[in-house]
């Protein structure tokens, strides 16, 4: 069974458009969504809109999450990470609002009914780690932080999204993948990434797009921190808005 696993679009039209283009070379027998589907990015009704048109299943990331009871939300992030104070505030200030104004009360209500979680017999994906929408396993981890944070889900293979850089590991008898970001990537590779399950094979795929295009979007649609979200696009690289 071939399974197409994408995440973290972040409102970016353009390079999903260009993965659901390049999806149909491969044919799979499933493609599902990771989270982080439409925050940080000018056009998060439309991404919706295709995802469900597709008939994708999938699950709800971090920055989904932040289109409800936002001001809860910051507080308890602000306490657990009071460093990050001014990042948050940005996210739930000013994209996460801008975001919402994009959206219709019922596409909001289709993201909060996403799971936090989706498994069949082998395959497991989430978006960052179990009961933690927030934190995950950076690509250059020790082998214990994997096998301690996904070997408890009972699958041979565990996919998450959330840090925007993709790799395949195999840790004492667990594949651990991440599928990287279809619309900001952070590995310094601004092609769209996602990730193949071919039977016992799993591959991450790049996908060229117009990334100018779409910063030309992006700077032309009023979004707040325009200017910070293209440079990141750009470079693909995270850099902060201060």
């Amino acid at each position: 069974m071939r399974i197409a696993i994408i995440s973290d679009i972040h409102g970016n039209l353009t390079a999903l458009e260009a993965v659901i283009a390049d999806l149909k070379t491969l044919s799979p027998d499933l493609v599902l969504q990771g989270g982080d589907l439409v925050v940080n990015g000018p056009r998060p009704a439309e991404v919706i809109d295709r995802i469900r048109e597709l008939g994708w299943e999938g699950v709800v990331g971090n920055t989904d999450e932040v289109l409800w009871a936002p001001e809860e939300q910051l507080e308890r992030h602000r306490q657990r990470a009071p460093k990050l104070r001014k990042l948050l505030e940005t996210l739930f200030r000013e994209t996460a609002p801008a975001t919402r104004d994009r959206l219709s009360d019922e596409q909001v209500r289709w993201l909060q009914a996403l799971p936090p979680v989706w498994h069949n017999e082998e395959v497991t994906l989430l978006h960052a780690s179990p009961g933690n929408l927030w934190q995950a396993p950076l690509p250059d981890c020790d082998d214990q932080q994997l096998t301690s944070t996904y070997g408890g889900l009972g699958s041979s293979v565990v996919v998450y999204g959330h840090i925007h850089r993709p790799y395949v590991r195999r840790v004492a008898g667990l594949l651990v993948a991440n599928s990287g970001s279809v619309g900001m990537p952070y590995d310094g590779d601004p092609r769209a990434s996602y990730l193949v399950i071919d039977d016992a094979d799993v591959t991450i795929r790049r996908v060229d797009y117009d990334v100018e295009r779409e910063i030309k979007d992006l700077l032309a649609s009023g979004y707040p921190r325009a200017a910070w979200l293209a440079d990141i696009r750009r470079q693909a690289k995270y850099n902060t808005p201060f």
